[in-house]
């Protein structure tokens, strides 16, 4: 099949009563250029940030600015690890974990607020409000079989997760995978 379509570009393109045609021959190779950049650019481009759920149209900017505020210091985690409240409270606080960080300005934090509001979850009465991976009844629900070290930080998760700096927490190490 191939052959014949490049049999059909060398008699009936290439060839104008048995002269070459420069300026086919010139599109077919800015065509070949473009497609050849193109191809390259997407493989030397680093892999766009995932997700652990599809992220509405409407909230993708919310994610975004929130991966850029939390994913440039350290490993961004899903909203539903914490209640509603805590995001609440973090993302007004300067004081962030014992580090004096610059406050979120509106409507940078509002539009993160959505995004957080919408994907984290409520706190269940009468339950202490997390601040801490550790202290996250979702996130113990989430891991029922694991063994979680004493010293749970968010570098632990790269363990299990090896894509969570990327926000994919959805890729697991072999071990995992096989539901081990």
């Amino acid at each position: 099949m191939m052959n014949m379509i490049l049999r059909f570009i060398r008699t009936k393109i290439f060839r104008r009563q048995g002269v070459r045609s420069p300026f086919v021959l010139f599109v077919l190779l800015l065509f070949w250029s473009v497609v050849i950049s193109w191809q390259l650019a997407e493989a030397i481009e680093p892999p766009p940030i995932t997700t652990v759920d599809p992220v509405p149209e409407t909230l993708q900017l919310g994610q975004e600015l929130y991966l850029n505020n939390c994913a440039t210091c350290h490993i961004a985690v899903p909203p539903a690890i914490f209640p509603t409240e805590t995001w609440r409270d973090i993302i007004q606080d300067t004081d962030h974990y014992g580090i004096q960080i610059p406050p979120l300005v509106d409507p940078g934090r509002l539009v993160i607020w959505n995004y957080l509001r919408l994907f984290s979850r409520l706190q269940t009465p009468d339950t202490p409000l997390p601040y801490r991976i550790r202290d996250s009844n979702y996130f113990k629900a989430l891991h029922p079989r694991v063994e979680l070290p004493e010293s749970l930080t968010l570098k632990t998760c790269i363990q299990c997760h090896p894509g969570s700096e990327q926000y994919n927490f959805r890729s697991l190490t072999p071990e995992w995978e096989n539901g081990e």
